[in-house]
């Protein structure tokens, strides 16, 4: 489904303003998405440098070692990005990871952004921020028709991560590689 993901993917960034020239779109054959698809982390490290390298990087966003949902390939790509830190410390590349939520919070929709303000509040390392048009991303999921289903209209309806995000600073040298 890859060339019609990669048409849903350009319609949601019109959506959200993202200019084209900011997208890229990799299809390697070694990270094919997909639970049992492990993706080397060597790999994704040097994906990372090339990208950081040829577009003056300063800040990564990703996911936490848990990858949110537990999806393997979002706690690989956790790990490629912690490598690349860990190996290019003498660069100056901030990086920031999703934080995952429990069941509860995931789905209480924006009465977590009060839990997520007074969670902060006790760690100066997180970072919140507040999405001020939850509708924009109700519209920008709904030009992925090939995964548009009932279950994921509901998701991001209901879903925390539709009107917050907690970000945590990865310190690299308190983190282990598993």
């Amino acid at each position: 489904m890859g060339s019609i993901r990669d048409q849903e993917l350009h319609r949601a960034c019109a959506v959200l303003k993202v200019p084209l020239q900011q997208l890229k779109i990799l299809d390697h054959p070694n990270l094919q998405d997909g639970f049992g698809q492990l993706w080397s982390h060597d790999l994704l490290t040097e994906i990372i440098e090339e990208e950081v390298t040829n577009h003056y990087i300063h800040t990564i966003i990703t996911f936490d070692n848990y990858g949110v949902w537990g999806h393997c390939n979002h706690r690989d790509v956790h790990r490629g990005v912690l490598k690349f830190l860990q190996t290019n410390s003498g660069r100056n590349v901030k990086a920031w990871e999703l934080v995952s939520l429990n069941i509860f919070r995931k789905y209480c929709g924006p009465v977590d952004i009060w839990l997520s303000i007074l969670s902060a509040k006790r760690h100066p390392s997180k970072v919140i921020i507040i999405n001020k048009q939850p509708w924009k991303s109700f519209k920008a999921m709904a030009q992925h028709l090939s995964q548009w289903v009932w279950f994921r209209k509901l998701f991001v309806l209901f879903s925390s991560y539709t009107y917050v995000n907690t970000l945590d600073r990865i310190n690299p040298e308190s983190n282990e590689l598993l």
